[in-house]
Parts: C-alpha cells; sequence; structure tokens
C-alpha cells in the first residue's frame, strides 16, 4: 500500500486532523539583561519573598548558560511549555549548559527557599516543569545524545527528545525503549518508568537504564549506578523527578532491524465488542516480540472507531503468523500493517498531540484486560472527537522483572489505560475535562494506581507505590530533605 494514502486514511491521520497541528515551540535566541532592580517570587511553601538585584545578577555570572527574566527575549519561548493549558511565569528562567550550571541553579534555589520547576521536553501533562513566580531549570540546550556501537550503549542528555535517542541509535542498527510521542523529553519519560511500543521485549525504559548524572537538592553532581549510589539509583528508576535533576542518562542498547512489520489497524465502532472480546482472550499468549495497542477514537467526522496499532520486534514470516487470527476479527475498515520504518510509528502522534494543544488526561493501572473490562470501556464511550481512550500493553519483559527491582510499582499490570482529549479553545476546557472524567470514571473499578507520566490530577504517590513507598520516602529524605523537587508526583521526605 502506498505510504501516503495510508497515512491519510488511517487513525494516525485523522486523530491528526482532529487537535489542529499547532507549530511547535520555536526558540528564540536567548539574550539574558542583568536584573536592574530586586524581583518579587514564592518560596516553598508559598509565601511572598524578594530575590534580591545582586543575588540575581550573580547566578547570571556564574552560569555558562543564560538567566533569562520577563521581557527578556527568549523568556516568552522558554516558558511555554507542550500543554497549552499552562501559562505560568517564572520569576527567572535558568538556561543551563551544563551539570556545574545545573549545580549552581539548585543552590541558587536551595539557597534562597524558592519554588523550583525542572525542563527537560516540557511535556508534563499537568504542567510541572514550569511554575509560577518561582526558577525555572531549563534543560532544553542539553540534547546530546552519543551511541558506543560496540558497548550497545547510549548517553542522552538530560533536555533531549525521544526522537534524537531514536534516530542516533536506529543509525547504529540499535534501539532502547522509547516512548509513543517523538518530542517527549527523555528525563520525564524515563523517570516515571517508559513505556513505549518495544517494553514487551526490552523492558521499560528504566529496565534498560545503566546509569545516569543527577543533581542532588544539596548541588551535588553524583553519578548513579547499581554500584554507585545504588539506593538512589533504584529510586530514580521509577520515582520520577522527587530525587534531583539528571543531566545525563545512559541506557542499554538492543541490535534492532528499523524496517519492522508495523501499522494501524482500524475497525467500525460497532465490531467493538467483537475486537476487544477477542483480544481479551488472544493477548494473553502472545509473544514478547508483539506489541498490539487498543484504542477508541472518534473521528473528525464524528465516526467511532476501535483501532489497534501494531509493532513486530521479530521475524516478519513469524510476525505474519501470529497476527493473522487478529487481523481477520471482523471488517476492518482498512489494515495498514506492512513492513515499514520503526520511526512511522514512533512519530504518527507527533502531531495528534502537537506543541500548543489543550490538554487533559487520566489514566490507571489494569491487572487483567477482560471481557467484562472491554464491555465497560465500549458502553461508555463518548462521541466526541476531542477525545479518546487508548491503552499502553505491558507484558512479557516488563512484567518479568521483579517488583521490587526498581521503584516502579506496577509490573504486573496487563495494560495503562488513558483516556486524553486535545483542543485549542479555552472556552471548552471544562465540558472537554468533565468528558474525559465520565469516561474515566467507567474504568474506575478495575483500576489499581497509575502511572504518573500522564496523570493530571494526583499530586501526591502515598498510596501508588505500594511497599516500595517507605523506601522511597527514606531515600527522598536522605537527599532532598527540604522537599525542594516538589513539583512532581510527590513522595514527602522521611
Amino acid at each position: 500500500m502506498d505510504r501516503r494514502r495510508f497515512c491519510k486514511t488511517t487513525l494516525a491521520a485523522s486523530i491528526a486532523a482532529t487537535y489542529p497541528l499547532i507549530g511547535g515551540c520555536s526558540k528564540e535566541a536567548p539574550v539574558a539583561s542583568k536584573a536592574d532592580t530586586s524581583i518579587a517570587a514564592v518560596s516553598l511553601d508559598g509565601a511572598q519573598i524578594e530575590l534580591k538585584k545582586a543575588a540575581i545578577n550573580e547566578l547570571g555570572e556564574a552560569l555558562r548558560g543564560t538567566v533569562l527574566l520577563s521581557g527578556d527575549p527568549g523568556y516568552d519561548s522558554a516558558r511555554k511549555v507542550w500543554n497549552g493549558m499552562h501559562d505560568k511565569r517564572p520569576a527567572l528562567i535558568a538556561r543551563v549548559a551544563s551539570a556545574e550550571d545545573v549545580s549552581t541553579a539548585v543552590q541558587f534555589a536551595h539557597g534562597n527557599n524558592l519554588l523550583l520547576a525542572v525542563r527537560g521536553g516540557g511535556h508534563s501533562w499537568p504542567g510541572k516543569s514550569v511554575c509560577d513566580r518561582g526558577l525555572m531549570i531549563d534543560l532544553s540546550a542539553l540534547t546530546k545524545v552519543s551511541v558506543d556501537s560496540g558497548q550497545k550503549r547510549a548517553v542522552a542528555g538530560g533536555g533531549a527528545l525521544l526522537n534524537g535517542l531514536d534516530t542516533a541509535c536506529l543509525e547504529q542498527g540499535l534501539v532502547t525503549t522509547a516512548g509513543v510521542v517523538s518530542h517527549t523529553g527523555i528525563g520525564g519519560f524515563t523517570l516515571g518508568g517508559g513505556y513505549g511500543r518495544l517494553n514487551r521485549k526490552y523492558g521499560l525504559a528504566v529496565d534498560n537504564l545503566l546509569g545516569a548524572t543527577i543533581v542532588t537538592a544539596d548541588g551535588e553532581v553524583r553519578h548513579v549506578s547499581a554500584e554507585e549510589e545504588a539506593d538512589l539509583f533504584w529510586a530514580i528508576r521509577g520515582g520520577g523527578g522527587n530525587f534531583g535533576v539528571v543531566t545525563d542518562f545512559e541506557f542499554q542498547l538492543h541490535p534492532f532491524n528499523r524496517n519492522v512489520l508495523s501499522g494501524m489497524i482500524v475497525w467500525p465502532l460497532a465490531q467493538a465488542n467483537d475486537v476487544l472480546g477477542f483480544y481479551a482472550d488472544w493477548h494473553q499468549d502472545i509473544s514478547d516480540d508483539l506489541y498490539v495497542g487498543p484504542a477508541l477514537v472518534t473521528l473528525p467526522d464524528g465516526t467511532g472507531v476501535v483501532a489497534a496499532e501494531v509493532v513486530y520486534a521479530g521475524d516478519p514470516v513469524a510476525g505474519e503468523k501470529e497476527l493473522a487470527a487478529f487481523r481477520a476479527v471482523g471488517k476492518p475498515i482498512e489494515d495498514g500493517i506492512s513492513m515499514q520504518d520503526y520511526m512511522v510509528m514512533q512519530t504518527q502522534e507527533d502531531a495528534t498531540f502537537a506543541h500548543g494543544i489543550r490538554s487533559y488526561a487520566k489514566n490507571g493501572m489494569v491487572q487483567e484486560f477482560t471481557h467484562d473490562f472491554a464491555t465497560a470501556l465500549i458502553d461508555a464511550y463518548i462521541n466526541d472527537p476531542r477525545i479518546m481512550c487508548f491503552t499502553h500493553t505491558g507484558g512479557g519483559a516488563v512484567n518479568r522483572v521483579t517488583e521490587s527491582a526498581t521503584a516502579f510499582p506496577h509490573r504486573n499490570a496487563q495494560t495503562m489505560i488513558g483516556f486524553a482529549g486535545g483542543w485549542t479553545d479555552p472556552a471548552a476546557d471544562e465540558e472537554a475535562i468533565a468528558s474525559v472524567r465520565q469516561w474515566f470514571s467507567a474504568a474506575e473499578p478495575f483500576i489499581g494506581g497509575y502511572y504518573d507520566n500522564i496523570e493530571f490530577d494526583r499530586s501526591k504517590s502515598t498510596g501508588n507505590y505500594g511497599p516500595a513507598y517507605e523506601r522511597l520516602a527514606r531515600i527522598k529524605g536522605q537527599y532532598d530533605p527540604d522537599n525542594l523537587f516538589r513539583l512532581n508526583s510527590n513522595i514527602k521526605p522521611a
């Protein structure tokens, strides 16, 4: 099938049309100016504080990077994050150029008891990578990705995007698990766990993390791994941004042929019971090579569809055989599975989740994708092109890692279910958010815990980590006793 025709007619293109493509956040060349007066700011506990002119200018002089103040060229583009619902104005932005810059900025925030946000790719759904009247550390200059093909390892900067990681690795015939929207930042994606289309074969991103450089709340630049500060290394693999600012990630890579059997299958919504009912039984026994992620979506013309994205990361002949029964269910509107470059799948949702859309999401972890669960999703379906139900499929290599091996707490969940909306008109916020919540409520009886990277509302992780929470709180107390890193799904220091 002609790929351009396929992209125009399948779910990926239809969803992209649903959410108008808004240009990415272009970065103006930052030109810092010195503060000519003190600046009003906010402390960690929300109190009004004043940052002295001399202290601000001293910070600017100490950085290789740039300090941006309101009104400076580059300030407005630097404060913009992916989700257009968040329009916040930091008191100052430290656009850092190195781990040492990060250390200087962290010490400035700590010493001034200043609210702190950390921006990697800026994809935090609830907007926690930016703050009002605090300090935002902007990692967007730390994008370098280096691949050692002999050692099968990659080192990626804390501001790198998933596209940069995928591209650099695939050029060497290698890959690691990366997420499903290529302009997502590596940092938040990895620290929260890291689901992707290869996680059934290679595990989550945290399972492929070999080491990291992290700046902790005391300003120390630390290298962590299984051999170095192992407790902290354990905590950052699933504990989110609670423990510091990661400036470098080191990943395990795997040999990979980028030309893979992959694509989308789309059925009319009327066949959803047949499709998801079959999937509920069939997916229990699929191989680790196979990733299938079902979704329920309304196309721009109001047509409801059930769809599944597929990646088979193995011998395509075996893949065709394994997929045959699933492809034979019902009468698809289109079956777009073919041999194609892996990056077709890795970038197909970039327009759907374009920079600047207003977006809200809820999610939960599902132990078992059953017939009853499928029925609940279908019965609650809302015919609205602005919202969708999607899944990230676990199992395979994900649940062969013990629950205590990393801080990621949901090894035994077969599926992460998400409900998300995207729109451009602020007047639609209330209605669209209510619709997402309504659909999510139908899934709640089947849910235990949630995936931090996507959750919008819940800001405390107490009940989400189960028996691991006590250990996380202890490590948090050791490395961040004042809870400087609190703009996240927060773990209170013990």
